[in-house]
């Protein structure tokens, strides 16, 4: 379960802190509140909230100057803010939007626009937070998230597990700045695969050179397919012409050996959960990583597709699990 997450109302006015209190807690969100700037700007040395509502015209420390204190603080630099703003003040709104406000809420407001403008600002914090730095795509925690959720929907998916193949021979002959090409050339592959797909798709870097792909069941082979087609015509422009041309790059391995080393390769596991079969995350991962050991004895990139077929009646009275595993280039 998440853990409740922390707002610190800043206003001074009573009655304003007093009913942004009540209805954010109301929501299930743990509430803090200053009456001005500076007792703000302490509470957020003792305890970072997740996102502050501050209001703009305050006496000693106004609004601007507390967010241009804590843009400024390693501490709080990042926090969400949004900004409440009298009705027509303008200038206060595009200054605190310039000074690095987030959002802004015009007094008086409605409380339905207050607690969504929250929540949407929370979520995409959370986004901002566990996003990979050299992809922006979703990371660990959003992953888990996503798969749980369509677990407990009960609703059919495709679950793609994306691995690199080579890679580290890659990064260790040409350096890690042309390996990030390579990362990069794999997120932009698995977007160009999924996108028009019919149904919700979900992408996520687990990190490294590992991603991962929640998709429509009907579409998951379809996008896995193209995403190996895309990475494929593309990976040569990732190479020195001449190493291209001859098929291989050369390495020293740990024992001082020289290896010759083929072009970096994707391997996809491709996961189906038609009917429930699967009820918890463990097990897609399980499954996954099973696949995926199986791709990585093959040569080349490969999809990796496992199916859960539908059981008949004979195969249900003996408690039988019709599974079938599957390859193709």
């Amino acid at each position: 379960m998440q853990d409740t997450e922390h707002i610190l109302v800043v206003d001074d006015e009573a009655n304003i802190r007093t009913i942004l209190t009540y209805l954010l807690e109301q929501e299930g969100f743990t509430v803090d509140h200053a009456a001005d700037g500076q007792s703000a700007l302490d509470l957020m040395r003792d305890s970072c909230p997740d996102l502050v509502i501050l209001d703009v015209m305050m006496p000693g420390l106004d609004g601007l100057q507390v967010l241009a204190s804590m843009r400024g603080h390693f501490q709080t630099h990042n926090i969400p803010v949004i900004l409440l703003t009298a009705k027509g003040d303008t200038f206060h709104r595009v200054q605190g939007l310039r000074e690095g406000a987030n959002d802004y809420l015009v007094k008086p407001f409605v409380p339905q626009e207050l607690i969504l403008r929250v929540r949407n600002m929370l979520q995409f914090s959370r986004t901002q937070r566990d996003a990979n730095p050299l992809t922006g795509l979703p990371g660990n925690r959003a992953i888990t998230q996503e798969v749980e959720r369509r677990l407990e929907l009960g609703e059919p998916f495709g679950f793609l597990y994306v691995d690199l193949d080579n890679f580290k021979a890659f990064n260790d002959f040409y350096g890690y700045s042309r390996g990030d090409k390579v990362l990069g050339l794999l997120a932009e592959s698995l977007q160009r695969a999924t996108k028009g797909q019919k149904g919700e798709s979900f992408l996520g870097h687990v990190g490294g050179d590992d991603f991962v792909a929640v998709v429509g069941v009907d579409v998951a082979s379809t996008i896995a397919h193209q995403l190996v087609a895309e990475f494929d015509e593309r990976r040569r422009f990732l190479y020195d012409p001449e190493d291209w041309s001859r098929g291989w790059i050369e390495i020293r391995d740990r024992t001082g050996t020289i290896r010759r080393m083929p072009p970096v390769s994707v391997t996809v596991a491709v996961v189906i959960d038609r009917q429930g079969e699967l009820e918890h995350i463990g097990q897609v991962n399980a499954v996954a990583a099973e696949l995926k050991r199986f791709g990585k004895t093959q040569a080349g990139s490969i999809v990796v597709e496992e199916r859960r077929e539908v059981p008949t009646e004979e195969e249900v009275s003996h408690g039988s699990d019709s599974v079938k595993f599957g390859d193709s280039n």
